[in-house]
């Protein structure tokens, strides 16, 4: 996703490509995930007979035909209800998913409660077994769609344009976040400072001040303003501007200032009489992680049993292919600061680290890691251990040893802890990890300050349902291999 210029956005409503138009698709999509939904309750509604009645009772009875008629009728209802259609919900996040489970735990209710209370004689086996899989196949089936959207997203179709409000180096670092996320389907086509004397800065165009947002929203036809923390724009602004895009189309995104901090650890509070936001404490002690403690061990023992004929066939792979031990050890620093030796198959030469100085005027990294993309210090088996993350399955030991977790911040080294400003320290609060957002955000190509922000939000947004998505995006970035190197 790219900024355009101002040539192509004052051609957008000559060409019909408004608001109106660029939204048009947002009800086909909507319309085709409520039939799909229906498809996969009708599906599990066939299923769930045959399974619980018999294939050979239903040529007698219209018992199945009406169960696969009422469950995707009751079902859609049921998504309904829960709000999954809304528009707000879907496309990105969790939260889509999270009202499919609620509207599957809601109809199980209801079910049971109508039957008890009418006295009906509802086939539990039929019930027990169709609803669970209507709510599997429907999270697949709007995941996939999902899916699809964002690829056609990325190919720069069903985007949204963006105007972006506040000051310049937040503006940038905005807009820099924007196109790395192209999936999201935001196209950021200027922006409003303070100071609009300038024509632009880093290819984005400078539309207007900060008081003329709404002339530049009629002017352009905007699909979103996203305003920035200034002091320019306090309470009383904001509730203006706010009043003033009601007449238009476009709709209003406010950046808080703790934009790292989302999710559960924030909330409305009722204070002295005004809406306040309550930022809690991030949840790093006590049940919370011993949980994590005991899946990353017990998830680490029953990787490393099942991967074992793996590991063997990799470590005859690295001895066999270059002189030298199967296993790097490297000490790195974990939480509260303490170091241990991290393990990994050998994907270099021996004495490797030793020239890094030599290298580091030719490094591809980010200013603090060393990183070169055809490092010659890289052995040939080695180059498609560390292309498909094969030389990080040791660290499973780590993990079994309490000195990692699946899931966590990059593992530093001392040198470059020596380097970290304040924010950073946040990392030691959990232990680092196998994997972590940097794993599934881009891997080697991430700069510095997206590292820092990277790990920062993980440590301050941890929870278990993170763990597991990040688990799962991490699949798809080893098999694609990208950002590694």
């Amino acid at each position: 996703m790219q900024s355009v210029g101002k040539a192509e956005i004052s051609g957008m409503r000559l060409r019909g490509d408004g608001t109106a138009a660029r939204r048009a698709w947002r009800s086909a999509y909507v319309r085709r995930i409520g039939l799909g939904d229906a498809l996969c309750a009708a599906a599990a509604a066939v299923a769930g007979y045959l399974v619980r009645f018999g294939a050979e009772e239903t040529t007698t009875g219209h018992t199945p035909f009406l169960l696969a008629v009422v469950l995707p009728v009751v079902w859609v209802l049921a998504m309904l209800v829960a709000r999954s259609y809304e528009e707000r919900f879907l496309w990105v996040g969790a939260e889509e998913f999270r009202r499919i489970f609620f509207a599957a735990a809601l109809l199980l209710a209801a079910v049971g409660t109508v039957s008890w209370g009418f006295q009906l004689d509802v086939a539990r086996g039929f019930v027990v077994l169709a609803l669970p899989l209507a709510t599997a196949l429907t999270l697949l089936q709007r995941y996939f769609q999902r899916h699809r959207l964002h690829r056609q997203r990325r190919a720069g179709r069903y985007r949204s344009t963006v105007l972006l409000v506040g000051h310049r180096s937040g503006v940038a670092g905005l807009n820099e976040q924007i196109q790395r996320e192209a999936h999201h389907g935001y196209r950021v086509v200027g922006c409003c400072l303070p100071d609009a004397t300038s024509a632009g800065f880093d290819g984005l165009p400078v539309l207007g001040r900060l008081d003329e947002v709404i002339d530049v929203v009629h002017r352009h036809e905007i699909d979103t303003v996203a305003v920035l923390p200034s002091p320019e724009l306090d309470g009383p602004a904001l509730r203006r501007l706010g009043w003033e895009l009601e007449d238009t189309a476009a709709e209003l995104l406010l950046a808080p200032a703790v934009t790292e901090i989302v999710g559960p650890r924030v909330r409305i509070r009722p204070v002295c009489g005004l809406p306040l936001l309550h930022m809690e404490r991030p949840e790093l002690r006590g049940v919370r992680r011993f949980t994590k403690d005991v899946f990353d061990r017990s998830a680490a023992a029953f990787g490393l049993l099942v991967i074992a004929p793996l590991l063997i066939m990799l470590a005859v792979a690295v001895k066999f292919t270059s002189p030298g031990p199967v296993f790097f050890r490297q000490e790195r620093v974990g939480r509260n600061g303490r170091p241990f030796y991290m393990l990994k198959f050998r994907s270099m030469v021996v004495g490797a680290d030793r020239m890094v100085g030599d290298l580091a005027a030719e490094s591809d990294g980010n200013g603090v890691l060393f990183k070169k993309k055809d490092d010659p210090r890289v052995t040939r088996i080695g180059k498609i251990l560390r292309r498909y993350s094969l030389d990080e399955l040791p660290q499973l030991f780590n993990v079994l040893r309490g000195e990692m977790s699946l899931v966590g911040p990059r593992p530093p080294l001392q040198s470059e802890v020596e380097q970290y400003g304040y924010d950073m320290h946040r990392r030691f609060l959990v232990k680092p990890g196998l994997t972590g957002l940097w794993q599934v955000s881009g891997r080697s190509t991430l700069s510095w300050d997206d590292s820092v922000r990277m790990d920062v939000r993980y440590v301050e947004n941890w929870s278990l349902p993170l763990d597991l998505m990040i688990l799962w995006k991490t699949v798809g970035a080893v098999l694609r291999g990208s950002g590694a190197y």
